[in-house]
């Protein structure tokens, strides 16, 4: 398994990665990044667990949500990527380690 480095608020997390899945693990960190500097940008939470706990739930509603609208149509290979989310948190509650759980 290859490992990559990872920054996510200015913390450095070295994450598992399976071979050619750099970039979707890149762009899931991306993801994360963007959505807690946006809730920490907001002011209105200082913890970093709240503000990736919030950060997961955004993401999960947001999911859910094209879930819902694509109930009708068929799965395309970019919505199928998508299902991996829960397995890249447990990836990187793994990676955490000590510092607890994303969830």
């Amino acid at each position: 398994m290859k490992q990559i480095e990872a920054t996510i608020l200015g913390q450095s997390y070295s994450l598992a990665c399976p071979p050619g899945g750099e970039d979707l693990v890149r762009e899931a960190v991306a993801i994360v990044d963007r959505e807690m500097s946006a809730i920490r940008n907001a002011g209105k939470v200082k913890a970093r667990e709240r503000m990736a706990v919030l950060a997961a739930l955004n993401l999960a509603y947001q999911r859910a949500e094209q879930n819902a609208s694509a109930l009708a149509a068929p799965v395309s290979a970019h919505d199928a990527a998508g299902l991996d989310v829960e397995h890249l948190i447990r990836r990187m509650d793994t990676a955490l380690g000590d510092d607890g759980h994303l969830l």
